[in-house]
Order: structure tokens, then C-alpha cells, then sequence
């Protein structure tokens, strides 16, 4: 499928905020995820390298270690995905601060093969502490996503970038952003989910933050939620319901591995259960 135009894009996007719809990204680590999200409905569809980690039954925090090269394990991905998607925008994780990659010639490959958008993964606005000060002073800052997504902006490309804070998230929109996803950390669940998260309460506090640090630059920005313990539909109503003008909602492992871990689970069980004809 050829990429999307961005305008066409964002056009949907506008009328389904008008009609109060909520707009929901998955992400895929599968082919077949890719298809049955979008048999689902979903609006937005992006593969990163933590999508081929979690779907390996390995937890989604090792698409920020070094087991592969993040852009190029997305390129390889891609032709697993995109063939079998039919009529949704598809977007690409990148890593922006990928010292060995020419970003505007990397992105432009991308656009070629048929990614509308991009999406700043794996990023650095998941470290904090003396890692994130570290990676900040040895030039691997989340300045070069910035970067990463000005530049995809200049072609043309949707930009959907994690946000952590309001000053990220005025950063990305001054950047072009078109939609910023207030990030609140690995989402919870499963088996290999992240155990400990902030509350919701709390994520509808700071998303609140940063959907404010991103309309200080521009009114019309569209803003998601994404991770931590928003990992339900229930936790995603109870953030929409109590969040001042947020859009929806993009999840991942929410989309792709709980869903999955629980049917072959209770399917397994289920053939387990039948009992065997008694000897005549």
C-alpha cells in the first residue's frame, strides 16, 4: 500500500474529532496484528522494534537496549506489515539519535516504501537520572528526536511523536508535530509487563500538563494518551472521561500482547477442559 498523504490524514482526523469519536493508534509487531487491528477499525497502525521484541514473548523496554538496530529491524518489519494492510496510515518508529543514520535520505526510504508518518521510538524521553544526563551530554539527547521529527515534517510525513513533559511536548509542536502522545511509561499487564506505574489519577494530571505545554504553541495540536497503566479500555474511558480535550488514545502492548496472552490462554484452557469419551 503507498503511503497516505498527510493532509488526507489529518483531514479524517479533524472529522472524527468533530463527530467525537476518539482517534486509536495500535501498534503491531506481526503481520497478523497489523490485520486484525485493522479489521478492528484502528486508525493509526506503527511498528517499531519493541513491537518484534514483545511479540517474541520479551518485554517491550528491550526496544531500548542494544539486541538490534532499531531502524533497521523497522525497514525489515515493514515488509512483513505493509503488504497486508489495506487502508490504514502505517507509521515507523525511529530512533533519532542513531549517530549512523542520514536522517532526510533514511526518512525519504521510508516514505518510499509506504510509511505515512513516523514516530520517535526507541527515545530517549524513557531514561531519567544520571543514564538520561549521560545520553544528554554525549550527544544522544531528545533534541535530535526533535529533530528527527522537524525533518519528517519537512517531507511531508505524519508526525506523531512520545512526549513526557510540557516542555517536550511544546518542543515537538513547535518542531510541525501533528499529534503528540503524552507517554506514561510501560504499560502494565500480561507476563512481561511492567508491574509498578503511576496511578490514573496521576497520568490524568500530567497528561493534562502536556497537552497544555503543546497548545501554548499551537491550538489545533491533536493529543493522545499512551502506557503505564492505561492498558484497558476501561483505563482509556476513565482518562478520555476526565481529561480537559484530549483525542484518543494509541496503545501497544494494550493493542497487540494482552489481547493476545489472554485468548491463547483461555483457548488453550478451553481445549484442555473437554473431556475424553469413556472406554465402551
Amino acid at each position: 500500500m503507498p503511503a497516505i498523504p498527510r493532509k488526507a490524514i489529518l483531514e479524517t482526523f479533524r472529522k472524527m474529532i468533530g463527530e467525537g469519536k476518539p482517534i486509536i493508534g495500535g501498534g503491531a509487531g506481526t503481520g497478523l496484528s497489523a490485520k486484525a487491528e485493522e479489521a478492528g477499525g484502528v486508525d493509526l497502525i506503527i511498528i517499531y522494534n519493541s513491537g518484534r521484541y514483545r511479540m517474541a514473548g520479551r518485554g517491550s523496554a528491550a526496544g531500548l537496549l542494544a539486541y538490534g538496530n532499531a531502524n533497521e529491524i523497522v525497514k525489515e518489519m515493514a515488509v512483513e506489515v505493509l503488504p497486508v494492510v489495506k487502508k490504514t496510515p502505517v507509521l515507523a518508529g525511529v530512533n533519532g539519535t542513531d549517530p549512523f543514520v542520514l536522517m532526510p535520505r533514511f526518512l525519504g526510504e521510508l516514505k518510499d516504501m509506504g510509511f505515512s508518518g513516523v514516530q520517535n521510538f526507541p527515545t530517549i524521553g524513557l531514561f531519567d537520572g544520571v543514564m538520561r544526563q549521560s545520553f544528554e551530554e554525549t550527544g544522544m539527547s531528545y533534541a535530535l528526536e526533535v529533530d528527527m521529527i522537524a525533518a519528517a515534517h519537512d517531507l511531508d510525513l505524519l508526525t506523531t511523536p512520545y512526549v513526557f513533559n510540557p516542555k517536550e511536548a511544546a518542543a515537538m509542536t513547535r518542531a510541525g508535530a501533528d499529534v503528540v502522545v503524552a507517554h506514561m511509561g510501560v504499560t502494565t499487564g500480561g507476563t512481561i509487563g511492567a508491574s509498578s506505574a503511576k496511578s490514573l489519577d496521576r497520568c490524568v494530571t500530567e497528561i493534562d500538563a502536556i497537552a497544555a505545554g503543546a497548545r501554548a504553541v499551537r491550538e489545533d495540536i491533536i493529543v493522545l494518551c499512551h502506557g503505564g497503566p492505561i492498558s484497558m479500555p476501561d483505563d482509556a474511558r476513565y482518562v478520555l472521561e476526565r481529561c480537559n480535550g484530549i483525542h484518543g488514545f494509541f496503545g501497544a502492548s494494550s493493542m497487540e500482547r494482552l489481547p493476545a496472552e489472554a485468548a491463547i490462554r483461555e483457548q488453550t484452557a478451553a481445549f484442555k477442559a473437554l473431556p475424553l469419551r469413556a472406554p465402551m
